[in-house]
This record gives C-alpha cells, structure tokens and sequence, in this order.
C-alpha cells in the first residue's frame, strides 16, 4: 500500500468515525453495529440513515419518541437556521407529525455537512472550538469580575518560585484545567517531550500558509515548543498556557459556548501534532517514504475479523486512543475483552454458513503509548441531558496485552473458550450455593445450617405443659400492677355456688396477686426462673427427642459439608480464571501504567487533573493545574476506580514496558552526563528560557526592594511612636532621667505601655496616685495587695510585685542588689508560667512576652533585653523605691554592646509576636461572630486567622494557636454558607436566588481552594465534596429554565477550582485592644466553644 493510500484510508476511517458519532448524537443509538447497518443501507447519507433508525425503532411509543426529539431539537435548534434562508427552514416540531421530525433532523445533518464541504470544519472541531472560546472567554471575563473572583497570581513572586527540581505546574487560565492534565501527561513521556522540544518547522513555514491545517498546526507547535521548554527550564512554579490556548481558539470560528468531552480534545491534539510532523517529514524525506514519529508513537492497528450476513471478512485497521465501555464491567480486561468482540461470533469459528453477524478485534501492532478512553458519560434519554457513570472499574498497574494479540489468537480462543466453560459451572455452583445460603420459600429466607440448628434447640427446649397465654390474667392493668378486685360475693349473691369451689377473701387475693406477677426487663435483674427464654414443644417422648436429634444433626452436618464443598469450588474456580493467563507465554507484552486523567463532577461539569508516575524516583505525582504534589498508589485508587465521591478515570495512559526509551533522560554525546535543565533545550528555546527566568529574578529584586522599603518606613514608624511616648512620659519624672539610646529599640505595643493620649495619661497619672496611696496606707503588706487597687497591664503587675519582693534587699544592700533580685523573681515567675500546662482560655502567652519567647527558644540574651526593657520602663516613676530600680536597668541597657545582641534578631522576635497578637485578634472576632451565627463576616476574619497562623506554625508548634481549631470553625463557616446560600436557591424566587449565588461566588467557591492546597486534611475535603455534591445533586431536579440557566453557569465555577489561591478581600481592620481585654476576650470566647473535643492550643 502506498503512502497515500494509507492517508486515504485513515482519513476514510475518521470521517466514518466521525458519521458513527453525529449518528449517535442526533438518534441516541448506542448499538454499533445497527449504526453501520444503517450507513450502509444509506450509503453514507446521513439523512436517510436516521431515517432508517427511526423506522427501524418504530416500535417506540410515539409519545416517548416525540419528547426525546423534542429535546434534542431545543438542545440543537442553533442548526436549524440556515442563513437567509432561515424562515423557510424553520419546522414546527410540537405538533406529533413524525415527518416533520425527520426533516427537522435530516435539515440540521444537511446543514452541518454544507458547513463542512464550505470550510472544511467538521461538528467535532467546531465542538472543540467552543469549549476552547468558552476557556478563553471565561479568562477574559474574570478581568471584569470584582476581586474576589478574579484568579490571580500572589503578589509575592517567592510564592510563584519553583522548588529546586520540582515538576512546574500549569496555571488555569478559565475552565481549561483539562489542558492541564492532558499537556503533563503528554509532557512526561520524555521520548514525546524530545519531540516536540526539536521540532524544527519546514523552511516554507515563513511563507504564507498553504491551507488551513498549515495555518493552524503549525503556529500551535511553535507555542507548544515554548511551552515544554518552560515546563523544562523555567524557574516559576508554574506558567501561563494562554497563548497555546489562544492558537487552539483561532483556528475554528464559533460563537457558542458548551461543555466539551476532554477524550474529543485528546483526538484532535493528536490529530493536530500528526498533520504538523506529517508536513515535516514530507519536506525531509528525499525520495524516501515519509515517516511520521506521531503516528509511530501514538497508533496502532488491529485485525477485524468477522462474518456479516453469513459471509466472513478480515480488516486490517489503525487505532489512536482505544474506546472502551465502563457500564457493566468491573475491571479493565473485562472492557477489553468486550470491545475485542462484536455481536455474535459462533459462526466464525462453524463451517456451515450462518446468518449471524459479528467480528473479533486482534491487535497485530500495538503502538508504543497505549492509551484507552473510558467511557463513562451516557445520554439520559428520559431527562435529555448527558449522565455520569460513577461505578467501580479497576485498573492494573502491568497491563499483559498478549491475550489480545492476533499471533496468540488459536491460544486466546480456546483460553477463552475455557473461561466460559467455566463461568457456566461457576454460575450452576453459585446457584446451589445460593439455595443453601436462602433456604425457604416465603419473602424471607434464612441458612439452612442455620434452620436446621434452631430446629434442633427448639426441640431440645424444656417442654412446656401449658398454652403460653394461660397464665396471663387478661383483666391486669396494663404495666402488670395487680388489680383492684371487687369485694368478694356473699354466699347469698351467688346461690349456684357450691361449698367447695369457695375460698376465703385472702386466699382469692394472693391467687390473684401470683397470677398477675409479669416480668419487667427494664426494672428487674434477672428473668424469673420459670420463664422460658424461647418457645419449647408441649409434649416429646425421649425417644422422639433421640431420634429427632440425631437426624438434626446429620442434617446440619451434612448441610456445612455441602456448603464448604461448594465454596471451595466456587473459590477454585476464580482463582482458576484469574491464572488462566498467568503463564510465561502470556506475559510477554507488559504495558506499565504511565498516567491517569480523572474526571471530578458531573457530565456537563467537572475538574480535570492528572495522575503521572515518575519511574526515576518511582514515585506518582499528582499533576493538578499549578499544583504538583507527591501522591500514591493508593491515593490514585481512591480517585480513579470510581464509586467513591465524583471522582473517576476517564483515560488510561500505558506505555510499553519494553521500550524504555520512551521514559528515558538524554545523555551528552561526549561527557555522557545526563542532560537535565536548560541543557536539555535547543539554542533558540535556551534563550527564551533564559529570558522569562530573567523577567522572574528582576520581579524577585523588584519585590525585595519593596519589601526593604517597608521595613524601613516600620522602623522609621516605631522609631517616631517610642520618640512621642518618651516625651508624653517625661513630665512623671522628678528627676532628670538619663538619656535614652534604646529609642529605636523600644516598642511600646509589646513593651506593654499605654499610648500617648489625653486618656491615656489621665489614667497614669491616676495610677500612680493609687499606688502611692496604696503604699503609703499599706506599707507592710505584700505587693500583691498593691495590684489590685490599679488597672494596669500584667507585665507592670509582675514587675511591681518584683520590685516589692526585693524590698528588703533593698533596704540593707542598696538598688542594684535590689534590681537583681527582682530580675530573678520576675524571670522566675515567668518560667513558672511557661512550665505551666494551661487551658486555652488562659494562655499566657498572651499576657507575657517573655512567656512568648520561652516556649518558643528564643536566645537568652533576646530574653535578657526584653526584661530589662520592662524594667526601664519610665511609668515605675511613681516612687523612690521603683525609680531607683528603674534607673539601674537603664544603666543596663547602656552598658550593652551592638555586637552582644543583635538588633536585627530582637526586632525579628518581637514583630513575630506583634503577629501572634495580632492573629489572636483575628482568631477572636471571628469566633465572636461564628457564635453570634454572623457567618458572613466570620468568614474572613476565621480565613486571615488561618494564613497566618499556618506562617506562624511553620517556624514552630509553639508560634501560634492549634490549627485543627481554626480550621474546624473555618470549614463550619463556610458550610454553613453553602447551606445558607443552597436554601436561598431553593425558594426559586429571583432576588433569593441571586443572593444565595452571591455568597457561593464571592465568599465559598473563592475559598475553596484554601481547603484543598492541604490535600492530606481529610475533613477539609470532604467537607468540599459536601458543598459540590449539595449543588450538583439540583441537576437531576426539575426547575425554571432561568434557574437552570444560573446553575450551569455557576457549576463550572465551584467544580473546576484548582489549588490556585484567587485574591480575597483585604485583610479586616483590627481594632485596638489592650492586654487585659484582649485576655479577657479571648478567655471567654474559648470558654464558649462547644465543640467535642479540645485542642492544645499550640503547645
């Protein structure tokens, strides 16, 4: 065969595929054979083959028939004009003429192919064309949404900065993260990514192009070049894949808009890059025949064997990605081996002619990268809309394809041939099985060892001589009181009563009281001895009873013997067909799995990603738009088998195991080194690698700058603010103090000082005169007394209790000693404190710095100025005793050196904990708010408290606050918001239902990736489930045509979010508290948490 037969006939094939599909798209026919009967009866017209499967399908009810049609035309009335000639081709379709039906359908088949035969764009492309324009246009809206919409990079460029090696990850540019996993997939075949990277285009491609392939192809292959070589050498953790997408868009032109089937892009990548190597090859061949590494790479062929209307045929026929059926299978070898046989084959293997149809399919070549496409979307005729299937299909890592192979065909046959001798005596066992295991003939059934057995301790029961209702009074009370009993009757009353059948009045009395005495199980302890536990026969002989036993137990005996026998056998049986190809001779083609697409959602929505295996580090990789991440086997299992959430595989990705060139990294020809990085690309991609790694390290520098800028307008800040306490504090003085150098070292937020303020003062100065009282009327009590005549922070309370501690050192030795002993009492109240293991709602590291610093291991000397600093604090003016302390300390800080602590360092602790503080306050609000069920302004308070308390934790267990908390009322928040927003979409009515969208789109849908950047928190991502399932379960609910409208509009939106993080609001503004009521607050917000169980705060 020539090599433009072979194109001829490939392309044969697709447009015959192509038939095949529109086919089933417009009649909902899933039966391939009586879609190619209808085809050849048709000729391949369209038309007259739905016309052919509308006759042949009349036995249909008409009114089933009617809607099914009708559905489909609303689905696809944009066909239907044509043109000028719109009017006249318009057909009313509500009425029930079935002529009128087929016009409808065979005018909008006739249209599609004038469109085709016109610019040579087929409905599949112009499907692909609209959900690129969708991805596009998706992308561009977002420009025009509010902020808390939009996904945008961070700004921080070290947040978008690759991680040593790790694989970069491709950005979502709107609803395209099924490029994502199909490009990474693709990508990771390095045999593949050498291909594209050396792609050199034809001399002629400066040219104009010849035609719309060229126009097309071969722009995508200089953007797909760019694209791996960023994927290989760029230093961002992931790039932008617009301009690829942007190509894809152009080359079709379409309008609208819809969800697109991610397999249907896949065929035409492939299609796309074969047409674009196919016109390379053609240029380099030189006499020779063209070969096309696509081609190589990615197809196959099989053997079509069958027999139709009696007469055998064989076909030989190329194959790319392999269709397979999902719906009734439980494993991947049981697609294959239905997809391998069509109809009936007793006949291809029968002399005599037959009349039956059917065909086998054998690989004779199976190309390198075998991929199959699971079928698992289904059109739902009775709702006219496409449906998911969500069952359990399982998958081998080693996939063995030798059973399928044409040269083991006679092997196979009577392997098979076997199988099914096999499943037929399985199916018999597994029958008397089941009559054993549902024994009986009523609605209930029981084991028979089981019947047998109660029979047997029925029969062996204590015999019982009377009814068991005789000795019930039926006249007790209910509850078993005793009855009240009406006087006994006189002798007089009765006449009729004879002598002997009387009894006294008690004799009566305590008959009546045995009589009525009812077990209760609820107030006695034990059941009464005479009380049976079951029923137990009247009357049995010892005989009977001997008899009836030994039969009873043969029976039973007999019975598990027969059962075992039989699960035995069953059990041999399977284990039996599993081996059936275990042997060596059929384990000589091993495919290794390479990579899995999954599917999240539903039909008409979802999220894309990819699961890679990495052979050099033998590792799977999850491929998830800008997130690459470490994953398992198991992992890929829970979401790739299906039957458990939304998720499942859609295609299968298999590499032949004796090629490793496939997965292999490129060596230097002359130092044989591999090849890795920039290396690996050829000159002209090495420079724009370069470039873009440079636009990178200039936002880096550029950020730095900033950054540099800002902390030195902080300190110029702090440096201001400590320079307006000093002077607000000096007129408390009545000595001149000494000058102070530490200015810029003085921070009065976490120093604990008051700000400098009209109130602020008035309540110093009514402080000191409080204390000076105090001392005065108090002078032999202990400090403590002292602190709670004042209101004043707890790092003042402590320093004074200090200085009252070392009152007698100070007497007899003087204010130094004194300042030393109080050092020491201070420090060691602290230490004490940090020992302590607290509650949350006391937690002292909120009242104390230094607390702070212990639990954290912060440098002893860090330590050492931070107290000394609270000892020179300027407020313990107020007496002699307390200046002259305050003095020394000063002194102290004086005599200390630069190069003794670093400053750098002691800014660095104390602005960690002026962030601790300040995520306590966020944290606060947003419980106070969670409580007061004011979710919506919780929310984000309870986000910001997480961020950064996640940055806290990341330097120690001890930074911040218990993050399982945080977490916990961060999920609750925005769950209840889903559910707050879902009730508001169900009332229906429009303003409701725009506000319940609001919420989902400004608020949920924004955060949800916050939850799933840590994919080991489980709860946070079932609880994501939850929320999509709660809006994915409206699909398959009648509703408005305008609130359908919103639901698909917004569905996309909630499924496809990707681990990257959109820009949320700003951060809230805090209010100003102080330690004391910030304390207080904190406290009582803790002590009202109610949830299960209790968190270490962080320590």
């Amino acid at each position: 065969m020539t090599v433009e037969q072979n194109v001829l006939q490939q392309h044969s094939q697709k447009h015959q595929q192509t038939l095949l599909n529109q086919l089933r798209e417009v009649t909902g026919t899933t039966d391939v054979q009586l879609l190619q009967q209808a085809l050849q009866a048709s000729n391949g017209d369209l038309a007259e083959a739905v016309a052919y499967l509308t006759e042949k399908n009349a036995k249909v009810p008409q009114q089933d028939e009617a809607t099914y049609y009708q559905t489909a035309q609303i689905t696809n009335d944009r066909y239907i004009s044509v043109g000028s000639q719109a009017d006249t081709n318009v057909i009313d379709l509500t009425g029930d003429d079935k002529d009128d039906l087929q016009r409808a359908i065979a005018l909008s088949l006739e249209e599609s192919n004038r469109a085709f035969r016109e610019t040579g764009i087929t409905d599949e492309e112009q499907a692909i064309s609209r959900v690129l324009e969708a991805s596009i246009a998706e992308n561009k809206a977002s420009l025009k949404r509010t902020h808390t919409e939009v996904w945008s990079d961070s700004p921080n460029p070290y947040d978008r900065k690759r991680q040593d090696n790790c694989p970069v990850g491709l950005k979502n540019v709107g609803n395209t993260c099924w490029f994502s996993a199909v490009i990474q997939s693709l990508f990771n075949l390095l045999e593949f990514q050498r291909l594209v990277l050396h792609y050199s285009p034809p001399a002629r491609m400066q040219d104009l192009p010849r035609n719309q392939k060229e126009h097309r192809n071969l722009p995508f292959m200089q953007e797909l070049r760019r694209l791996f070589s960023l994927l290989v050498g760029s230093k961002r953790k992931y790039v932008d894949p617009s301009r690829a997408v942007e190509i894809l868009k152009d080359a079709f032109k379409s309008s609208e808009s819809q969800q697109q089937d991610v397999s249907e892009f896949t065929h035409k990548l492939l299609d796309w890059l074969e047409d674009a190597f196919q016109i390379k090859a053609e240029e380099d061949r030189e006499g020779e025949k063209p070969k096309n590494p696509m081609v190589e790479l990615f197809y196959g062929r099989f053997l079509a064997v069958g027999v139709l209307e009696g007469k055998k045929f064989e076909n030989t026929e190329m194959f790319g990605q392999y269709p397979l059926q999902v719906n009734g299978f439980k494993d991947l070898h049981e697609c294959l081996e239905a997809a391998m046989i069509e109809g009936e084959i007793e006949s291809l293997h029968s002399a005599e002619n037959s009349a039956k149809s059917g065909q086998e399919h054998w690989f004779t070549e199976l190309p390198p990268v075998l991929t199959f496409e699971l079928s698992r979307f289904e059109f739902n005729q009775a709702l006219g809309r496409p449906e998911k299937i969500h069952n359990k299909l399982e998958f081998p890592s080693m996939l063995y394809m030798d059973r399928y192979m044409d040269r083991n065909r006679d092997i196979t046959r009577i392997k098979r041939e076997e199988i099914r001798r096999l499943k037929e005596h399985l199916t018999v066992l597994q029958q008397r099985l089941e009559r054993y295991l549902s024994y009986g003939s009523g609605p209930k059934r029981f084991p028979l060892a089981d019947v047998l057995q109660y029979a047997m301790e029925f029969a062996s029961s204590k015999p019982v001589c009377t009814s068991p209702v005789e000795d019930i009074d039926t006249t007790a009370p209910p509850g078993g009181m005793t009855a009240q009993l009406p006087p006994p009757a006189s002798t007089g009353d009765q006449p009729d009563a004879s002598p002997e059948g009387s009894c006294s009045g008690t004799q009566v009395q305590q008959q009546q009281q045995q009589r009525v005495s009812i077990h209760k199980p609820f107030t006695q302890s034990r059941v009464p001895p005479d009380l049976p536990m079951h029923p137990a026969p009247r009357n049995i002989t010892e005989e009977e009873l001997r008899v009836l036993e030994g039969c009873l137990h043969r029976w039973r005996s007999e019975v598990e013997n027969d059962t075992r026998d039989l699960q035995a056998s069953i059990s041999r049986i399977h284990r039996t067909i599993e081996l059936m190809y275990s042997d060596k001779s059929m384990m000589q083609v091993p495919y290794r799995l390479h990579a899995v697409l999954v599917h999240e959602g539903q039909a008409n929505a979802g999220h894309y990603w990819a699961y890679i295996y990495d052979p050099h580090h033998r590792q799977w990789m999850k491929y998830n738009d800008i997130s690459v991440t470490k994953s398992s086997w198991e992992e890929l299992v829970r979401d790739s088998f299906g039957g458990y959430r939304n998720a499942s595989a859609y295609c299968l990705m298999y590499i032949d195991d004796k090629k490793p060139f496939l997965i292999e990294e490129e060596f230097d020809k002359e130092t044989g080194q591999m090849l890795s990085g920039l290396d690996k690309l050829p000159p002209d991609l090495n420079e724009y690698v370069e470039a873009d790694n440079k636009l990178f390290e200039k936002e880096m520098e550029e950020w730095d700058a900033l950054q540099a800028r800002k902390l030195q307008q902080e300190k110029l800040a702090l440096a201001a603010a400590a320079a307006a306490a000093s002077v607000a504090a000096q007129p408390m003085s009545t000595e001149p103090c000494p000058p102070d150098n530490t200015a810029l070292q003085h921070d009065p937020e976490y120093m604990e000082q008051q700000s400098p303020t009209g109130d602020s003062k008035h309540l110093q100065e009514d402080t000191e005169r409080a204390i000076s009282k105090a001392a005065a009327e108090h002078d032999e009590k202990n400090p403590e007394a002292l602190l709670n005549t004042a209101m004043m922070t707890p790092n003042m309370q402590g320093v004074i209790m200090a200085i009252g501690k070392s009152r007698s050192v100070y007497d007899k030795c003087g204010p130094e000693a004194a300042f030393f002993k109080a050092m020491k009492v201070e420090y060691s109240r602290l230490l004490r404190f940090a020992q302590e293991d607290t509650p949350p709602e006391r937690d002292y590291r909120l009242q104390h710095v230094i607390v702070y610093f212990i639990h954290n291991q912060a440098p002893k000397k860090i330590l050492e100025r931070t107290l000394l600093m609270q000892f020179a604090d300027r407020n313990l003016g107020f007496d002699e005793r307390c200046k002259s302390i305050m003095k020394v300390a000063r002194a102290k800080l004086e005599l200390i050196k630069p190069d003794e602590v670093n400053m750098e360092e002691y800014e660095m602790w104390h602005r960690d904990y002026r962030n601790f503080r300040e995520t306590t306050v966020f944290l606060l609000i947003g419980l106070e708010l969670f409580l007061k069920k004011s979710y919506v302004e919780a929310l984000m308070y309870l986000i910001y408290a997480y961020q950064y308390n996640k940055e806290l934790l990341a330097k120690g267990p001890y930074r911040g606050h218990d993050e399982d908390l945080i977490a916990h009322y961060r999920r609750e928040c925005l769950l209840k918001l889903n559910e707050h927003a879902a009730a508001l979409f169900e009332t229906g009515e429009e303003t409701e239902v725009n506000a319940g969208l609001s919420i989902m789109n400004e608020l949920v849908v924004a955060c949800i990736p916050l939850l799933l950047v840590d994919e080991m928190e489980e709860k946070d991502m079932v609880a994501v489930e939850d929320m999509r399932n709660r809006w994915c379960s409206y699909l398959g609910q009648e509703m408005e045509p305008n609130l359908q409208e919103k639901l698909t509009d917004f569905l996309p939106k909630l499924l496809d979010c990707s681990t990257e993080i959109k820009s949320l609001h700003e951060p809230p503004k805090l209010p100003l508290y102080s330690t004391l009521e910030l304390c207080e607050r904190y406290g009582r917000v803790m002590t009202s948490l109610t949830l299960s169980r209790t968190p270490a705060d962080g320590r």
